[in-house]
């Protein structure tokens, strides 16, 4: 009997599984010279700067590479000149503030006399914690770390020059090597000593705030920023600002840009508030994970498929957007083709040739040697096919379009212009203000959710046409009143209500499907995503 792939991956994994983790998977320094880590225990404060190699344990023979890819371990052993780190002296004096990191990276607060507050992120990582504990002492956890291997540490240093030439908000990360044993951390000198760490801004709070951000009055969290978005009717995100950072983000591979990969500039504008996004942890630009027998298995589109490999051309923008789905549904929904296309063609401009020379020149120069001619080609043929990557991240998108209200009350209507347009509006009810707008395609889109969320929402269904798109109605905990009159030809309804039976007030026409229930859990609405 012929082995399916997954049935086969799957013998792979458990095989691969049945030997033991390596009990010192990770180098014991990162310093190139021994003398200088003795140096630094004896007079730390004589050495300003040490070369380090950032995951010498990375490195591998020839039939490793050949079945796991060689990744970035070149880059991984390349030595680089780091400054030690001085908590004294740093940006005035920094103090530690609290432990954080997720599963992967050592990370830690800093904040100077001002309050001005720093993330001091680990270049390298471990991601055991993401296995099952079952898994942990197992070769798995080998396999795992060892593909770490995949990520550029150095790469989140060219983000900078082409994130300020493009007008996207950023932090500006800088290399620094902690001592051994630091006193000035604490009570975690150990954990954090001997490491090699990204230095950056960490905009969390109105203390934060640069002049990058113009007349922004606070900063919040992705968490926060949608709860006050659905929590009332003036607060908007600006999704034309969303959307030009998240083709940047395409533009430089980076993949992994879920909703905590944000924070986001508040702004009061003629009587709203206005929320601008700032990506932050780029860690994933540049990934190449394809270039191992196994990993090309792994990252097939019936397997893992957001492990896509950065390249010359944009092999899959459907990879690159997996992980941002719930922030993109929830942040781009009112967004059209032509919007797109007009941002992809203004990064064109902005992101020159010159600046991504000078991006790619952020290397330290031994990483530049090895990967900065290839990276700077890389960059400036994805820019110059970053139109075609818009049309197909707006198709991603298109395809089933959330449109959702607040907990104030809301009116939604839905107009079927001809079987190719509807037509899809949202209004305050105490003012009647268009808070949403957008004339949808049948041939893009497949289906439109309204969620009204809390308040009295009213809905209403218009129009007739012989073809036409699927609207999907879930009204929420308010009493909605919620009204269809439209007409579509062919087989099947097109308007499909969800709400509870109590408290909805339904005028159902020929094209309603009735799906109320007394189960309140039918209108429920994940609003924050983590």
């Amino acid at each position: 009997m012929r082995m399916h792939p997954v049935q086969g991956l799957l013998v792979l994994l458990l095989t691969l599984s049945a030997g033991c983790a390596r009990k010192n998977f990770f180098a014991s320094t990162p310093l190139v010279d021994a003398a200088v880590r003795t140096q630094l225990q004896q007079s730390p404060e004589a050495v300003d700067s040490v070369t380090v190699k950032a995951g010498k344990h990375y490195s591998r023979g020839f039939l490793h590479r050949i079945l796991w890819g060689t990744h970035y371990r070149p880059v991984w052993n390349a030595p680089v000149t780091a400054p030690v780190l001085d908590l004294n002296t740093a940006h005035g004096g920094l103090t530690v503030k609290e432990i954080g990191g997720g599963f992967q990276t050592t990370s830690m607060t800093l904040a100077d006399s001002s309050a001005f507050t720093y993330a001091l992120r680990s270049l390298d990582k471990d991601p055991i914690r993401v296995l099952p504990k079952v898994w942990r002492k197992t070769f798995a956890a080998n396999v795992l770390r060892d593909q770490i291997s995949a990520i550029n540490p150095y790469a989140a240093l060219t983000a900078p020059p082409m994130a300020a030439a493009a007008g996207i908000m950023h932090s500006t990360p800088r290399l620094v090597y902690v001592r051994p044993n630091d006193s000035a951390f604490g009570e975690h000198k150990e954990r954090f000593g001997d490491k090699v760490y990204l230095l950056e801004e960490k905009f969390d709070g109105d203390k934060t705030i640069t002049a990058q951000m113009g007349k922004a009055v606070d900063i919040d969290g992705s968490g926060t920023v949608l709860n006050n978005r659905y929590g009332d009717n003036d607060v908007f995100i600006d999704q034309v600002a969303f959307a030009k950072a998240r083709l940047f983000d395409i533009l430089i591979h980076d993949w992994d840009r879920h909703e905590g990969q944000w924070e986001w500039a508040q702004y009061n504008e003629n009587g709203i508030r206005i929320y601008r996004p700032i990506p932050k942890d780029r860690d994933n630009m540049y990934y190449r994970f394809q270039d191992g027998i196994i990993p090309w298995i792994f990252s097939r589109n019936w397997a893992i498929r957001k492990f896509e490999s950065f390249d010359d051309e944009f092999n899959d923008v459907y990879a690159l957007t997996m992980n941002s789905r719930f922030i993109d549904e929830r942040g781009l929904s009112a967004l059209t083709r032509q919007q797109f296309d007009s941002l992809a063609h203004v990064l064109q401009k902005q992101i020159t040739d010159q600046v991504i020379a000078e991006a790619v020149q952020q290397f330290p120069s031994s990483v530049y040697e090895l990967v900065g001619p290839a990276t700077q080609r890389k960059l400036i043929s994805r820019r110059d096919a970053l139109p075609k990557a818009a049309e197909e991240f707006y198709k991603i998108l298109a395809k089933e379009v959330l449109v959702v209200g607040t907990d104030v009350e809301d009116t939604f209507e839905v107009k079927r212009l001809n079987d190719e347009e509807t037509e899809v509006t949202v209004r305050r009810k105490s003012d009647d203000i268009i808070t949403y707008h957008r004339v949808f395609f049948r041939s893009e889109t497949e289906l439109i959710t309204l969620h009204g969320l809390a308040g009295d929402d009213d809905f209403k269904v218009t129009g007739k046409a012989g073809k036409g798109i699927k609207v999907k109605i879930v009204g929420g905990r308010g009493e909605d009143e919620i009204t269809d009159t439209s007409k579509v030809g062919g087989w099947g309804k097109k308007t499909w209500v969800y709400d509870t039976e109590r408290g909805t007030e339904l005028k159902a026409g020929p094209e309603t499907k009735d799906k109320r229930t007394s189960d309140v859990r039918v209108h429920a609405f994940d609003r924050e995503g983590f």
